[in-house]
């Protein structure tokens, strides 16, 4: 019979704020678990809390309201704290935070336990990379070595958790793409599970077994990236994760609503609900189509080759959209433009999720 993974870390209604009553929270009834050997991403747009549930789960803040624990062990709540020297968490940081004057074997030694056996950092000098290193100093290192040893230095002291907040972002493109395809098989040889904050969707999706997705101290979704990508439940999750774009809409009657780009209809029978919040519509990139136009109400507020198609971002009022258009379709920067949204595309309503099409008095 196969054994259930541990539960590593357990977040139960977390909420945040900085100062006395009345403070704006930071986070709030934020729940969230972590599997033995799993590795779930924190992403986010900054500001959204992401530090401050890592500060929170480490111990260097206190809850308002809710709990943490560790192995099933409650180590914070608004009545506990449990120090950060005493929960078996191992940090990586953004700039690796190495001691320059410390070798590569002392740096990696630093937060051993008196009696731990050393043979554990010899091991895993040589699972990431390092063996044959060990006498040189930070300096003598490159970059991708200088965060190998950082993660080495982590999972040291054998924890159960490792926290890693943004390991990569001070890499070179080949450095992080090699580094963070690692990450996942180094953790899961030590036994630990990792939360690892980034505010790049690609990143998070491309190594994570789970995603979980702040936005403004609230925690929209937390699921596996295909799910994540094929069914978004908010539509800030839908364009944060998939980069598309919200357009504002106004329901019409219960089969139509009207956006800036024209009218949609429902594909089904289904009717159009009225929300508590305001009603967008989802598309995608690829979604729209652009032209040049003289008199066009768009215009081209940049343009990014990706080596296939463009990029555009569009302003059109208030709006600025993202298009991707074939490299045929070469208009230049601040030129007017007419935006529309493709025939054959099926486009989102949310909150409800519904599925709509272009109308046919807007073709």
């Amino acid at each position: 019979m196969v054994q259930p993974s541990r539960q590593r870390l357990q977040v139960e209604g977390l909420w945040h704020r900085f100062g006395g009553n009345g403070a704006p929270w930071i986070l709030q009834e934020i729940d969230l678990q972590l599997r033995e050997r799993e590795l779930v991403g924190l992403l986010g747009p900054s500001g959204c809390g992401k530090t401050s549930l890592l500060r929170l789960i480490v111990g260097f803040d206190r809850p308002a309201r809710g709990r943490v624990l560790l192995d099933g062990q409650e180590v914070s709540s608004p009545t506990l704290l449990r120090p950060p020297e005493r929960r078996n968490i191992g940090m990586v940081f953004q700039d690796d935070a190495l001691f320059p004057h410390l070798s590569v074997w002392d740096n990696a030694c630093f937060g051993m336990r008196p009696g731990q056996d050393c043979s554990r950092v010899r091991w895993l000098l040589e699972l990431v990379g390092l063996a044959g290193l060990e006498k040189r100093y930070p300096h003598e290192l490159s970059g991708g070595q200088r965060q190998r040893l950082a993660l080495a230095r982590a999972l040291a002291p054998a924890p159960s958790l490792v926290l890693l907040d943004e390991p990569f972002s001070n890499l070179d493109v080949q450095v992080r793409l090699h580094l963070r395809s690692e990450l996942p098989g180094v953790l899961a040889r030590c036994g630990a599970a990792g939360l690892m904050v980034t505010h790049d969707p690609e990143e998070a999706l491309a190594i994570c077994d789970r995603v979980a997705v702040l936005n403004g101290g609230h925690l929209e979704q937390c699921a596996e990236p295909r799910q994540l990508v094929e069914t978004p439940t908010t539509g800030f999750v839908a364009s944060f994760v998939l980069q598309a774009n919200l357009l504002p809409a106004q329901s019409v009657d219960e089969q139509t609503v009207c956006t800036p780009l024209g009218r949609l209809r429902c594909r089904s029978s289904a009717t159009v609900v009225a929300a508590d919040g305001p009603l967008q519509v989802l598309a995608g990139p690829e979604q729209l189509t652009l032209k040049p136009d003289d008199q066009g109400p768009g215009n081209v507020g940049g343009r990014e080759f990706l080596g296939q198609v463009w990029l555009y971002r569009i302003q059109l009022g208030n709006l600025t959209l993202k298009l991707r258009q074939p490299l045929g379709n070469a208009l230049r920067l601040h030129q007017r433009c007419l935006v529309a949204i493709d025939p054959t595309a099926e486009l989102l309503l949310y909150p409800q999720r519904l599925p709509l099409i272009l109308a046919e008095d807007a073709r």
